[in-house]
C-alpha cells in the first residue's frame, strides 16, 4: 500500500524478538560481550548499560565516518567508550567522562582486555567542562551523548560545532520509554521534566539547518545527526 492511508510497518520488539536481532548482528568482541555480563551484574545501576545492538551500531558509525576523534558523554562501565574505540582503530581517539569514578575500574579492566585501552582517555569531570575544553582544539568526528537527560539541551548545544562537516551527533534515550510522545503520562517529577526535556531536545535538533537527523527505534531510542 501507498499513500497518506497505508499502515506504516512496526515491529513491537518483545524479548524474544531482541534476542533474534542480538543474534542476527556480527558476534560482538569477546572483552564486549563480557563487559555487557558484567554491567548486568551490577544490579539496579544496570539499566543504565548500553545493550549489545546498540554497542555494535556505535562502531559501525564511527569505521563509517572514518572517526579519528569521538566524545563519548557519560561513561558509566565503558561499553560505548569500548564500542566506540574499537570503531576508531589504531591511532584513533576516545575522550569519555562521568562525574563519577565509581565504575572506572570495570572499565578499564575490560578495554585493557580489548586492547584498545591506549585509544580511550578517561575523565572524571562534567560533560560541561569536557565540551567546553574542547571548543578550543580540532573539530571532532563524533560526539555521543548519554548521561543526565536535564542536561541534554546544553550537551547537544555545546556539541553540534565541535563536529566537523560529515560529522555525527549521536544521541540516546530519545523516546525515554515512551514517555517524550505524552510527558503528561510520565510520573511526577524527575521523570515528566526529563521526558519534556527529552521532547524540546528532539524538536530543536530536527529543526536545526545544521544537521540531517533520523530518529531511531533502537533500545530507548536513538537519534543520529549528520553535520552538514
Amino acid at each position: 500500500m501507498h499513500g497518506a492511508d497505508a499502515e506504516v510497518k512496526n515491529v513491537p520488539v518483545d524479548g524474544r524478538t531482541r534476542d533474534y536481532l542480538v543474534r542476527s548482528c556480527s558476534p560482538p568482541e569477546p572483552a564486549l560481550l563480557a563487559l555487557a555480563e558484567r554491567t548486568a551484574s551490577t544490579g539496579e545501576s544496570a539499566g543504565m548499560m548500553v545493550p549489545l545492538e546498540q554497542a555494535a551500531l556505535l562502531t559501525l558509525l564511527a569505521r563509517t565516518c572514518t572517526a579519528r576523534t569521538v566524545v563519548d558523554i557519560g561513561t558509566f562501565t565503558g561499553i560505548s567508550a569500548l564500542a566506540l574505540a574499537l570503531g576508531v582503530g589504531r591511532g584513533g581517539r576516545v575522550i569519555t567522562c562521568d562525574v563519577t569514578d565509581r565504575w572506572a575500574g570495570i572499565a578499564q579492566e575490560h578495554w585493557s582486555r580489548a586492547g584498545v585501552a591506549d585509544r580511550i582517555e578517561f575523565h572524571v569531570s562534567s560533560a560541561g567542562r569536557v565540551l567546553r575544553e574542547l571548543a578550543t582544539g580540532p573539530p571532532v568526528d563524533l560526539v555521543f551523548v548519554d548521561a543526565d537527560k536535564m542536561n541534554y539541551p546544553s550537551y547537544c548545544r555545546a556539541a553540534i560545532p565541535l563536529l566537523r562537516q560529515g560529522g555525527l551527533l549521536v544521541i540516546d534515550n530519545v523516546l525515554l520509554d515512551g514517555t517524550v510522545v505524552d510527558p503528561e503520562r510520565a510520573a511526577e517529577g524527575l521523570s515528566r521534566a526529563c521526558a519534556r526535556t527529552l521532547r524540546e531536545v528532539n524538536a530543536e535538533l530536527s529543526a536545526d539547518a545544521r544537521l540531517e537527523t533520523v530518529m531511531l527505534p533502537i533500545a530507548d531510542g536513538l537519534t543520529i545527526a549528520r553535520r552538514r
